[in-house]
């Protein structure tokens, strides 16, 4: 079985206003949570969430995708074997779990996460 993709993420050059334009055009619900970072519900079942943020000072706007993987470190390294580039991490995120991203070989950031279990049912 495949990873699958299981968060977007905008980074704009004005977050507010990146947060109002997605919210207003698709009628996304985007709370805000830690250092500016908007979480989206989309409202709908279908899907994934994602989150809109300001991107960082000397980084460009972004739009990438996040796939859920067992092992940041060997999909990083698969990923650079294959003609891309790390970018960052492997780098904790909360208690949710990690998180890294690489660009592809064509420059596109794209996000690799390894999600904590969630608590036993």
């Amino acid at each position: 079985m495949g990873d699958p993709v299981v968060h977007f993420e905008i980074g704009g050059a004005d977050g507010a206003r990146s947060r109002r334009f997605y919210a207003e055009l698709f009628g996304w619900s985007v709370e805000p949570a830690a250092q500016g970072y908007g979480v989206v519900s989309t409202g709908s079942r279908d899907g994934i969430g994602g989150g809109i943020m300001q991107a960082p000072e000397g980084v460009p706007p972004w739009v990438t995708v996040y796939v859920e993987v067992d092992d940041l470190d060997k999909s990083l390294a698969r990923a650079e074997e294959l003609g891309g580039r790390k970018i960052m991490g492997p780098s904790p995120i909360g208690e949710m779990g990690d998180v890294a991203m690489f660009a592809d070989p064509d420059g596109n950031p794209i996000g690799l996460l390894r999600l904590n279990a969630g608590p036993p049912s």
